[in-house]
């Protein structure tokens, strides 16, 4: 039983991670197909230059059309995407959202060159104050992705490696316990690969059946995280939250669970016996 919660906790562990990082790539797709470039404007900016920065930017080539965005407008938008910030927002005791124009690209596909270019053109005017491209912070966002799947190869690579260990200490004791019945099959001829293989297969079932158990605690997670501790989290809901396995890697977590417990055993047999 400590055998298989070990190794179970480690493919968790690997497949947490794994689902958080499949998370954030979607988060990046999503933000990724959002064409959208925001230029937050002064709060004191006059009309007559704010209605001069939106059309320029209503007139680049890039550009498909441009909305202004009111403070207000701002606020109830943050609002009914995240009402339990509400609090929050009004302890501030002022509207804390800026002015902005939100222009949308006419092709998704621009090359970020020359979107860059456009918004450095745009940010030149006194009256703008920042400007925020969504692809920009999909790429930051995918990244992320890949730092969470990166944790989870580092913590779950030590997890099954101890799993490996225990798996070769339960072997190791089964073998030393049936050592007189393993010389007398030996003195009647049995063959080192008759000798090693049901010790090979425990390992290897132990290790498919953790591997089993650890995926079907991540789907758990992922059913049951989104309606409970997600929510209170807030925003941070929506990126730290469990995204399904994918069929590759479900295998890849049952295979490497397989593989551990054949180098676990093959370590107790290696090391404890003459087999």
């Amino acid at each position: 039983m400590i055998t298989l919660t070990v190794i179970a906790l480690a493919f968790f562990t690997v497949g947490i991670f794994f689902s958080l990082a499949n998370n954030l790539r979607a988060r990046a797709v999503e933000l990724g197909r959002d064409t959208t470039v925001i230029f937050y404007l002064r709060t004191d900016i006059p009309s007559v230059e704010r209605e001069a920065v939106i059309r320029e930017i209503r007139t680049a080539p890039l550009v498909s059309g441009a909305a202004f965005v009111e403070a207000e407008d701002a606020r109830s938008r943050f609002l009914g995407a995240f009402p339990g910030l509400q609090d929050v927002v009004e302890s501030l005791g002022r509207n804390p959202f800026p002015v902005s124009i939100e222009a949308v690209l006419k092709d998704p596909a621009s090359p970020s060159d020359t979107v860059q270019a456009f918004i450095a053109g745009i940010r030149r005017n006194a009256g703008v104050e920042d400007a925020v491209f969504n692809r920009d912070t999909a790429e930051r966002v995918r990244s992320l992705g890949r730092l969470a799947q990166a944790l989870g190869f580092g913590l779950g690579g030590l997890l099954i490696a101890a799993s490996i260990v225990v798996i070769s200490g339960v072997v190791k004791l089964n073998v030393l316990a049936r050592k007189e019945e393993i010389e007398i099959l030996r003195l009647v001829g049995a063959t080192n690969a008759y000798l090693r293989g049901p010790y090979l297969l425990e390992g290897f079932l132990l290790g498919i059946i953790g591997s089993a158990v650890a995926v079907f605690l991540t789907a758990l997670a992922g059913r049951f995280f989104p309606s409970g501790l997600a929510a209170a989290l807030g925003p941070l809901g929506e990126i730290i939250a469990f995204h399904p396995l994918t069929a590759l890697q479900i295998l890849g977590l049952l295979a490497a669970g397989g593989l551990s417990g054949i180098a676990g055993s093959a370590t107790a047999l290696a090391r404890f016996t003459r087999i």
